[in-house]
């Protein structure tokens, strides 16, 4: 017989709720103020500062419980603070957005940079749990060697051998990125085939072992990072959500093979990058990507055609974009061509913009990418400009309070300019010295100068007043009969701004 059959609804609720408590026990650890400091001196916690009204944190949830009973049975603990109802303790912890996560060493905070995946929370928490450097010795070494992608190990005569503080403090350094390895054991060198001293780094990608090839004894922590940083990139690899951090913060332009990964034809697709992708690999990165599942990203990079496979190279600090005619076949020797002549700087990047409007009916002056230099670089103005984007929550919650910025100068317009840029439908010319990477970005530049102000106080109308009084060069005296915003419009766009959105 069934078991609702049994009970009376009230009672058969409260028994689902127990049941389903039994089957499904939370390996995360709920914290409060008066909890919080008693775990802290634990030799490694994660810590989630989530609110229960933020999507991302709803997102994360799952992965977060299943990471927490993985990392349970490896001694690591896994907790959560909600800010909602431990406001205060947040706000002490400098919580500004949600989730946001910490890793607590004996006490001491640092930011998690890790994947927001189980599999990837896991394996990060490994590696913290870790010491920076690991004994490998031949019982382990062929364990170590393969326990992530890329794995670095110094094999030496003695633990004090005059290379191992440059190792060392290279290993503390990049202790979240990469495992390190130190063997003094003989078979150990023995089975790795080196003379001591050596470093080697080991891969799950392209060349698996790869020694360091210039004299090691007098290689100083730089050169260290250096090599290691180079090697950490595949030759050709896919690019995904998950790595895409490691081609942002390369130096190196970034070079894009957009294919359909459903087509007959894809890995000879990729197999026409290959050899061009080996060849200057010292100078660019290479990538595939998934057009159908990023094609909203094809069209950043303005591919404009839904055409695949297609390339495109990127300037990733300046976030120019260099894409190869879609009219044409995608050829080996057209790619190298293309490749070779940004390398030469004989290429010019495409930029889009959207039409330079006809009029400006607003306080606030549209700018579009076409008139970028000739807005922006009036030496006559100060320009204070706002990058956003339409889909941007915060942008949205900040154009009430910066319409009413533009209102309240509008008199001064011969002298100041409040400017707005959809970044996303307009490319930055060669001529900006930044990039944008976060909505919205507020910059100030002062007439008579080439050089932008980050704006990085709250987004409260005063706050934007009080900084453009600080650092602008024009007098901003303005007329009697100059137009005031009214105070319920005031208050209206103050209360607005102040509202808070998840990150």
């Amino acid at each position: 017989m069934r078991l609702s059959t049994l009970l009376a609804p009230s009672l058969l609720a409260f028994v689902s709720v127990v049941l389903a408590d039994d089957e499904a026990p939370s390996d995360v650890i709920n914290l409060t103020a008066e909890t919080f400091s008693s775990i802290l001196p634990e030799p490694l916690v994660l810590v989630e500062f989530f609110a229960p009204w933020c999507g991302h944190c709803k997102a994360l949830a799952p992965h977060y419980e299943e990471a927490a009973t993985a990392l349970k049975e490896k001694n690591i603990k896994v907790a959560k603070v909600d800010c909602v109802d431990q406001a205060d303790l947040c706000q002490s912890n400098g919580i500004q957005g949600y989730p946001t996560l910490k890793v607590y060493r004996n006490g001491t905070p640092a930011d998690y940079t890790g994947p927001r995946k189980a599999d990837g929370i896991i394996a990060y928490m490994v590696k913290q749990s870790l010491p920076a450097v690991t004994d490998v010795t031949a019982a382990n070494a062929e364990e170590f060697k393969h326990a992530d992608n890329l794995v670095v190990v110094a094999y030496l005569a003695s633990s004090t051998d005059a290379l191992a503080p440059a190792f060392s403090a290279t290993a503390e350094k990049h202790r979240d990125d990469y495992l390190f390895g130190l063997s003094t054991d003989k078979d150990a060198i023995a089975a790795a085939k080196v003379t001591v001293p050596a470093v080697v780094v080991y891969r799950k990608f392209d060349e698996p072992a790869v020694t360091y090839p210039y004299p090691i004894a007098d290689a100083s922590p730089a050169d260290l990072e250096e090599w290691i940083k180079e090697l950490s990139v595949p030759t050709l690899a896919e690019v995904s959500s998950d790595n895409y951090a490691v081609y942002a913060t390369s130096p190196k332009p970034l070079a894009y093979l957009f294919l359909d990964p459903s087509s007959e034809h894809k890995d000879e697709q990729i197999a026409l990058i290959q050899p061009i992708a080996s060849k200057y690999k010292s100078k660019m990165n290479f990538v595939w990507i998934d057009a159908i599942k990023f094609g909203d990203h094809a069209k950043a990079l303005n591919l404009a055609e839904i055409k695949w496979p297609s390339f495109v190279i990127q300037n990733v600090q300046k976030q120019l974009k260099f894409p190869y005619d879609q009219s044409k076949e995608l050829e080996a020797v057209g790619v190298e061509d293309w490749v070779q002549s940004y390398l030469d700087g004989a290429l010019k990047p495409q930029l889009k913009s959207e039409p330079i409007p006809e009029t400006q009916d607003e306080n606030v002056y549209y700018l579009v990418g076409k008139e970028f230099d000739e807005v922006i670089y009036d030496d006559s103005k100060d320009v204070f400009v706002e990058f956003y984007a339409n889909w941007c929550g915060h942008c949205k919650r900040l154009k009430p309070t910066w319409d009413a910025l533009g209102d309240h100068y509008a008199p001064l317009k011969k002298t100041l300019t409040i400017a707005k840029m959809e970044a996303q439908e307009n490319d930055l010319p060669p001529s900006a010295p930044f990039s944008i990477s976060g909505f919205p970005t507020i910059k100030f530049k002062k007439a008579g100068t080439r050089e932008f102000i980050d704006y990085e106080g709250d987004r409260s109308y005063e706050s934007l007043v009080a900084f453009l009084e600080e650092h602008a060069v024009n007098r901003l005296d303005l007329p009697d009969e100059e137009h005031v915003v009214s105070e319920d419009e005031h208050a209206q766009a103050h209360v607005e701004a102040e509202v808070r959105d998840e990150l």
